[in-house]
């Protein structure tokens, strides 16, 4: 609905509202044009919600404003003058515009339309990640963009505002930005169907201390690595981990291979591919976390946080 005091600068509108002209108040082209689709000031009024008395009054005074008549008054009711027939589609025009750009903003608040940046590290192939963007992604016309990169990089992204928000591992606090523990995933191995440990059910790291492992140059692999040797490694003990340069899902058939076991977390094993198989690591539960900046006031990054931290309420 479009407000009553709202006015045009003339200046803004010297081409159809005259160069002499102060401002015009939207409610006088609502008037006018509603008049002039009934060919009456009562049925007007009627249709608005006013007296004709008070209609009638802002006609008078838009004609003034304008310098010209814009209709002829008679018994039956009113028809457009030359001048009227010339304002008619300008009025309806602005009116029009007006109204489609309030709907747009309108839009925008309600996180109905606009774009959003995340960044992320989680595999989308399942989980809770996965079934947040489908449910915020389902009934809104939002443009979203997916950032791959580590913790360090998408916080530094957030600062800048090129990103709107970060989903991460951990829990830990970033300086200048805001953190929710959203949820946390079970820890696999990745292993070829026909190492001797997929007899088991379930593994620790004792199971795992001699064996090999490969991890991706990706930013989820750097996370993987540094996981691997923050558990692998003891006094004397350095864990084998090769860095493969491909991405972290090419890294699945070198497994199959027998070039090395990987470690995952629960949301990429909903992704199977021939000759691998996932064991969890018992006691093993990895945690993430939004990361955002306090002063973002995307609309559409509000409705997302939102929607997360109820998600996260009811897993």
């Amino acid at each position: 609905m479009l407000e009553h005091d709202q006015t045009f600068p003339n200046s803004d509108h010297s081409s159809w509202l005259g160069s002499t002209l102060p401002f015009i108040e939207l409610r006088h082209l609502r008037y006018f044009v509603t008049a002039a689709e009934h060919g009456s000031f009562r049925k007007a009024g009627a249709a608005l919600g006013i007296q004709q008395s008070a209609l009638s009054r802002r006609i008078h005074d838009l004609e003034d404003r304008i310098g010209a008549s814009l209709f002829h008054r008679h018994s039956g009711g009113v028809r457009l003058t030359f001048a009227g027939k010339r304002f008619l589609p300008r009025a309806r025009r602005t009116l029009r515009h007006l109204s489609e750009g309030a709907a747009d903003v309108a839009a925008i608040g309600r996180a109905d339309q606009g774009c959003l940046r995340i960044g992320i590290l989680s595999s989308l192939a399942s989980g809770f990640l996965a079934k947040l963007l489908r449910d915020f992604s389902g009934s809104r016309s939002i443009c979203i963009e997916l950032v791959d990169g580590d913790p360090a990089e998408h916080v530094a992204a957030i600062r800048d505002f090129q990103l709107d928000v970060a989903f991460v591992t951990g829990t830990r606090d970033w300086l200048d930005c805001d953190t929710a523990h959203l949820w946390s995933e079970r820890m696999f191995v990745v292993l070829p169907e026909a190492h001797s440990l997929t007899a088991k059910e379930v593994l620790d790291w004792d199971n795992l201390s001699n064996e090999a492992f490969i991890v991706s140059e990706t930013a989820s692999g750097r996370e993987i690595h540094d996981y691997l040797v923050q558990r692998l490694a003891g006094p004397g003990c350095q864990p084998e981990i090769q860095v493969q340069y491909i991405g972290q899902d090419n890294l699945l058939p070198l497994v199959a291979l027998g070039r090395g076991l990987t470690v995952t977390s629960e949301a990429t094993t909903a992704a199977h591919f021939p000759g691998i198989c996932y064991r969890p690591i018992v006691g093993e539960v990895l945690p993430f976390s939004a990361v955002w900046s306090p002063r973002n006031d995307n609309p559409a990054f509000r409705r997302l946080l939102s929607m997360a931290k109820a998600q996260a309420r009811k897993s």
